[in-house]
């Protein structure tokens, strides 16, 4: 399960979640189910953050801890960058899901060509 969020395009201070002010808490509280489990976010700016989801907050502040951003290339194949213990902004994250561990340590990501994602925050 995954959930979508979208910065406003007046003002990036707050997620706006699809749905009533009720579905969002519900969202919010679906995602304890995930707490300590590997997780992938994709953020407004494009990027793709791996992780196991230490914790969260109200406004969709995420700890991820023992994480690597995966940067995408045309020409190259993805780069792994470690990260560490990191933080993301709710207001930053577009989608938060649940990541199978098997599968995705049975990919090949050095045979892997893609363009990057665009950059959502600057539209």
């Amino acid at each position: 399960m995954s959930y979508f969020l979208t910065a406003s395009r007046k003002s990036s201070k707050q997620p706006q979640v699809w749905g009533s002010e009720k579905e969002k808490v519900k969202n919010m509280s679906d995602l304890q189910q995930y707490v300590d489990q590997s997780v992938e976010i994709i953020t407004v700016d494009g990027r793709v953050i791996v992780g196991t989801l230490k914790g969260f907050d109200q406004t969709t502040n995420i700890i991820l801890s023992g994480c690597h951003e995966r940067v995408f290339s045309e020409t190259e194949g993805v780069e792994k960058v470690p990260l560490g213990l990191y933080i993301i902004r709710g207001d930053n994250i577009c989608v938060v899901g649940e990541l199978d561990t098997e599968r995705d340590e049975a990919i090949d990501y050095s045979e892997i060509r893609a363009p990057q994602l665009l950059d959502m925050s600057r539209r």
